[in-house]
């Protein structure tokens, strides 16, 4: 075949995924389907958790088995023809720069920076803002509205991503699911496969320490106030003599 009518064929919108038949949560070190035990709320906070434990962090994506989850080499790639020149895009690893929470619970927005490549050269890219549905416990979609990368010195391409998530480990900050990966513009192209993202934290602790330790200003102005009211237990200060304040001898 003729590698330039080849290229002209580069598919340029999302390719359908394979839906998951479940999603696998891994929790104290056991793995198992999330419509077995889990509600879709647990399944919502834990992965809010997870991505909110690495905010402004950088996680690592690669190429993956999906039975295994075990990656199969350091970055996802696909086709991309820019202008005449046929390439690959590849994409290692993704920084997460904003986390929150939408109303309902349904979804988690999120503000994502990948580190995209094609041909040896890296383009200037905007930021992805990025929709995590929850669905249900069988259903968990990763996707965004499309964002512009400079890969050519006319026009701008637009880059869209959509994932299926299938496998969400709090243990170790791992998520995995089909990807589609597509590019339309000046430079296209796309490919699907299955995608894990590796997480520098985990999903713990749940509870954060929300007590500040150092105090604030109007703490300490109100300190001495707060003193004054309260009884020197030590020196009895306040109280009568007559009565003992602990132990009391039998």
């Amino acid at each position: 075949m003729n590698p330039e009518v080849a290229a002209t064929d580069v598919v340029v919108e999302n390719a359908p995924l394979r839906k998951p038949s479940s999603v696998v949560v891994c929790r104290a070190k056991q793995c198992a389907p999330a419509n077995a035990s889990m509600s879709r709320e647990y399944v919502y906070n834990s992965l809010f958790h997870l991505l909110d434990n690495n905010n402004h962090k950088t996680a690592l994506i690669c190429e993956a088995d999906p039975l295994s989850h075990i990656c199969t080499e350091n970055y996802v790639s696909m086709p991309l023809k820019v202008g005449v020149v046929n390439g690959q895009m590849y994409i290692d690893s993704v920084k997460i720069t904003d986390v929150g929470l939408s109303k309902g619970n349904t979804r988690i927005n999120l503000v994502l920076n990948y580190n995209i490549s094609h041909n040896g050269q890296t383009p200037d890219c905007i930021p992805s803002k990025t929709l995590t549905y929850v669905k249900s416990v069988d259903s968990v979609v990763w996707e965004d509205a499309g964002f512009n990368c400079k890969m050519t010195t006319i026009g701008q391409t637009t880059i869209k991503t959509l994932f299926s998530i299938d496998y969400i480990d709090l243990d170790y900050g791992f998520i995995g699911g089909y990807y589609s990966i597509g590019a339309s513009g000046p430079a296209f192209g796309g490919g699907t496969g299955y995608m894990l993202i590796r997480l520098p934290n985990d999903a713990y602790p749940l509870n954060p320490v929300l007590q500040s330790r150092t105090k604030t200003k109007a703490q300490n102005r109100a300190q001495p106030i707060l003193d004054a009211m309260t009884p020197d237990i030590q020196s009895n200060k306040g109280i009568n003599n007559d009565v003992q304040v602990f132990p009391v001898s039998k």
